[in-house]
């Protein structure tokens, strides 16, 4: 083989490589396990629970630098009988995934949303994705958005994708999709 054949198969190899190490990465359970409303002062606040995937190889894109974004969708329908449901809210809540590595932690930023802003750090993968799944006291509506004579839905769903990469990976990643997934919808009446 010459050495013009031996660049571009390298390449390849390399790039093969980093497609299936990072293809698949997001295998695993990505559920919404639980979510409820509660009514405090006319406000009515989500809490839900979430399990995302956990896998070594989110482990190893972390520790490369890739980023990765956490979605929680929540869209409140009023119910029609003969007409498609009307939409009332539709919120989203964004978390961010990131490994630092001088301090060895895991960091989780809220980028949106009503608490967006905050910041923490974890010793563990496992622990940051609790983290990240857990959703405590979000404000989705107020009592004025909805008539108490009609019925209303609630649904929640999450996904997770990827977020900024490292320069040393943008040019062997940028086409890849295995690194967006969706949950289920997770669905119930809201109580009024």
């Amino acid at each position: 083989m010459t050495r013009a054949h031996i660049i571009p198969a390298a390449l390849l190899a390399c790039f093969g490589v980093a497609t299936s190490a990072f293809g698949n990465a997001l295998d695993g359970v990505l559920a919404v396990r639980s979510a409820y409303v509660n009514v405090d002062s006319g406000v009515f606040k989500l809490h839900a629970r979430v399990e995302y995937p956990e896998t070594e190889d989110v482990r190893t894109a972390l520790g490369d630098g890739v980023t990765l974004m956490f979605d929680l969708e929540a869209n409140v329908a009023r119910e029609r009988r003969y007409w498609w449901d009307a939409g009332v809210v539709a919120n989203s809540l964004r978390r961010e995934l990131s490994y630092h590595a001088v301090s060895n932690r895991y960091v989780v930023r809220d980028t949106g949303g009503a608490i967006g802003g905050r910041q923490d750090s974890y010793a563990s993968l496992h622990e940051a994705l609790t983290a990240i799944g857990t959703v405590d006291d979000w404000p989705l509506l107020v009592e004025p958005q909805i008539s108490p004579d009609a019925r209303y839905r609630i649904s929640v769903r999450a996904s997770v994708r990827r977020g900024r990469l490292p320069d040393t990976l943008r040019a062997l990643m940028f086409w890849s999709d295995g690194w967006h997934r969706t949950s289920e919808w997770y669905s119930w009446s809201l109580p009024i």
